[in-house]
Formats: structure tokens, C-alpha cells, sequence
């Protein structure tokens, strides 16, 4: 094993920052780095904290780990930074942040850089996850840059998703629309003090009822706990629909709650820690967080393998003189793109049939 590594596991707080670096900067090494943490994951609850600019997520990150702290556990945050167009790296960097948890080993915080990807969450965000797993964190949450709906990324990496939504005009409400709402396990109405609130908070709520097709008529953590369907009634009481729901895991429906804060007065956060172990106790008893994890480890062996068919593909290019010339030859029409990609490929595919072949 890696000293690093192994003084990681030993808890060492200095082994597991400069970890966490090497994910970041790619460093040589760092996947066989990465690749010996797995094994030593699974057990941190990963929380994810997402929502439009100014709706207070870095102040609500900051209360929140001072309530596990004082729960006992331990927790990291990765807090993703808008990255910078000249360095690619964060451009807040080791912003002022957690100021309510200032000297407190046990609540390890890093900024790292969005890079430019879409949703501001990297391969190397899902690395430094693991790195803060196998270390022994209890809470692990990684607020999110807050650039709009392209933060659906977050559900790949973490268990419990919290959408951020400030009071205002609605313009808010509607932008979730456009994707966000999907991905919320619990929303979060910070600033809950200031004018506009309960109408943010109606706002919500009749648009999740819209999406599951549902009319209101109880309450619980502020959303409905008993509904009737309105919907188009196709499905019900099919014939066979009983035996085949028999058949069927488990699976009860989760109705995302909405909570109220205001997080730079602590107020309404010990809801929220119960309403996110709430959703934690539905994953585990519905076998979700499992099917999840399956999920997740599927589409991260996915993009792995696009990085490096595309770092494969780059090589042989080059090796093959670039693509200028067979630009060239495009535009004079003496072949065309998709003949240039098929040649390009023919060897990888040929060595790639030769050894699916050798197998059977």
C-alpha cells in the first residue's frame, strides 16, 4: 500500500490533504492512489448542496457541519469554486468559509475548482469524495458552484440532494423547472425571514404536486403526507397489476419535503438534519441507496472508459501525423469525416475484435 494511503487510514489529516491535491492536479500516480481508497468506502453519507447564487448554501454548509460536530461526528465539505479561465483553478480558493467551525480537526474543508465542467462537478469531486470516506468521515457534503440546472450532476455523486431556494419573485421557482426539481430529495427555503417566503414555499409545493399529478390534503415537513391521484388513471387496477406489484421490490415514493431556514441564525437546521436522516433511513429500508451506489458505479466506469478512449484516440492521432492533412483532403472533398473517423479507428477496433475473439 502507499505510505500516503496508509497514513490516510491512520487518520492523518496532513496525508489526506495532500491527497485530495494530488486527485485534484491529476498527479502521476493518482489513479492507483484513488484505486486503493475504494475498498475502504461505502460508509460516509454524502449530502449534496445545490441552488442558485445567494441563496445562502456556504453559510447553511457552515451551520450545518457545526450541528454534526456537536452531534459527534465527523464531517468534510468540498465546496466547488467557479473555476478561473487563466489557471483553471478555484477562483474564491481558500475563501473565508465555516466560520463556525474555525479550528475544529474533525470538519475538513477544501475548495476545489469546477473546470470547466458542466454541472461544476469533476471526476476528481468523486475522487476527493472517496478520499473523505475512507478517512472516516461521518457527513461528507459538497456544495455545488449554483450555476443553474446544469447542477444535476450532484445526484451522481451524492446520497441525499438539497436544493436551495431563496424567496423571491418566482423567477427562482421557475428556473427549477428547467431541471433541478427532478434531482431535489429535500428543498431548502433559506432566508426564510424576509418577504416572499410562504410564497416560495407554496410555489414549491404546488409545483411538485403538478409533477406527481397529486392533490394535497395532509401535511408533513410541510408537504403532503396523504395524497389523492388525479392523474390520467391509465395504470390503475390493471388486469395482473396486483401479482406483478407483488412481484415488485418495495419501493415507497418519496416526497420531497420543503424546509424552512434561516441559516446565519441557525434557525430551522435541526429540521433540516432530521428531514435528510429521514431520507436516509427511506434509502436504506427501500434498498435505494444501494440501486444508487449500482447507478453511480456504472456511470462513473463509464465516463472513466470516455476519458480514456478519448486520451487513446489522441495518441494514435497524433502518432498518425494530426488531422490536418485529413482536414485538408475534407475540404477538397477527397474524403469526408466520416470516412477519416472510420480509418482512424479501424486499428483500435481490429486489436480490440482480435482479443474479444481470443476470448471465446
Amino acid at each position: 500500500m502507499d505510505p500516503l494511503i496508509a497514513d490516510l487510514l491512520d487518520g492523518k489529516h496532513r496525508a489526506l490533504a495532500r491527497t485530495i491535491t494530488k486527485i485534484e492536479n491529476r498527479s502521476p500516480g493518482y489513479r492507483e492512489l484513488v484505486s486503493q481508497l475504494h475498498a475502504h468506502t461505502g460508509d460516509a453519507d454524502v449530502i449534496g448542496i445545490t441552488g442558485s447564487p445567494g441563496a445562502g448554501k456556504s453559510t447553511l454548509v457552515d451551520k450545518l457541519a457545526a450541528t454534526y460536530r456537536e452531534a459527534g461526528l465527523t464531517v468534510g465539505v468540498i465546496a466547488i469554486d467557479p473555476a478561473s479561465p487563466f489557471t483553471g483553478g478555484a477562483v474564491l480558493g481558500d475563501r473565508i468559509r465555516m466560520a463556525s467551525n474555525v479550528g475544529d480537526m474533525d470538519v475538513f474543508f477544501r475548495s476545489m475548482s469546477a473546470r470547466g465542467t458542466l454541472g461544476g462537478l469533476s471526476t476528481a469531486t468523486t475522487d476527493a469524495v472517496k478520499a473523505l470516506d475512507a478517512f472516516g468521515k461521518d457527513k461528507v457534503i459538497v456544495e455545488t458552484v449554483g450555476a443553474g440546472q446544469n447542477e444535476v450532476d450532484i445526484v451522481r455523486t451524492a446520497d441525499t440532494v438539497v436544493v436551495l431556494v431563496p424567496p423571491g419573485s418566482g423567477d427562482d421557482v421557475q428556473m427549477l423547472k428547467a431541471g433541478i426539481l427532478e434531482i431535489a430529495d429535500l428543498f431548502v427555503v433559506n432566508k426564510a425571514d424576509l418577504e416572499g417566503a410562504d410564497r416560495t414555499v407554496q410555489e414549491l409545493r404546488e409545483m411538485l404536486q403538478l409533477r406527481d399529478g397529486q392533490v394535497e390534503v395532509g401535511g408533513h415537513h410541510g408537504f403532503a403526507e396523504t395524497t389523492v391521484d388525479v392523474g390520467d388513471g391509465a395504470d390503475s387496477e390493471s388486469p395482473g397489476s396486483e401479482d406483478a406489484d407483488a412481484d415488485a421490490p418495495s419501493q415507497d415514493p418519496w416526497d420531497p419535503p420543503i424546509v424552512e431556514t434561516v441559516a446565519d441564525r441557525g434557525e430551522g437546521i435541526d429540521d433540516l438534519v432530521a428531514a435528510m436522516d429521514d431520507h436516509r433511513t427511506h434509502l436504506v429500508e427501500s434498498g435505494q441507496l444501494e440501486s444508487k451506489a449500482r447507478t453511480r458505479y456504472a456511470e462513473e466506469i463509464r465516463t472513466l472508459l470516455r476519458e480514456d478512449a478519448r486520451e487513446l484516440l489522441a495518441e494514435e492521432i497524433e502518432a498518425r501525423g494530426g488531422l490536418d492533412e485529413r482536414v485538408d483532403a475534407v475540404l477538397r472533398r477527397e474524403t469526408d469525416p466520416y470516412t477519416v473517423a472510420e480509418e482512424l479507428l479501424e486499428p483500435l477496433a481490429d486489436c480490440v475484435t482480435e482479443r474479444r475473439e481470443g476470448r471465446e
